[in-house]
């Protein structure tokens, strides 16, 4: 494979007081719609207002932020995906008998009409 020679960049490639371009402009709203899927107890940590973001001090702090977050979220997820899960101990079930004839006899009791109700006096008409 070759070996390609990538030169350092010049002194004055960053300057944390000049204003940002396009692009940089670009990657803080890429990383402002990473950080809102991130979970609440992450992006609480980011106290910035992308609409804030005008040097490119600002944004490298701001992107810095962000990623840190990302790191620590999927650190804390593998955390939990290798931690040891407790072990279940057996449960006990208790089920308690209700007394089946006292319900009968109030199912009974709720399913007589108290009085018969009279439905209209007429004679009923006939369908043609």
């Amino acid at each position: 494979m070759a070996l390609i020679h990538v030169p350092k960049p010049p002194k004055n490639a960053y300057d944390p007081d000049r204003p940002m371009g396009s692009l940089l402009k670009s990657q803080v709203e890429h990383m402002r719609e990473a950080e809102s899927k991130l979970p609440l107890r992450y992006r609480q940590k980011i106290e910035t207002y992308i609409k804030a973001v005008r040097t490119e001090g600002e944004a490298a702090r701001y992107v810095h932020a962000v990623t840190r977050a990302i790191h620590l979220a999927h650190e804390d997820a593998e955390r939990e995906r290798l931690a040891p899960k407790p072990i279940a101990k057996p449960v006990i079930e208790i089920a308690a008998v209700a007394d089946e004839a006292a319900e009968r006899k109030q199912n009974r009791a709720r399913k007589r009409p108290t009085s018969k109700s009279k439905k209209g006096t007429g004679a009923k008409r006939r369908k043609k």
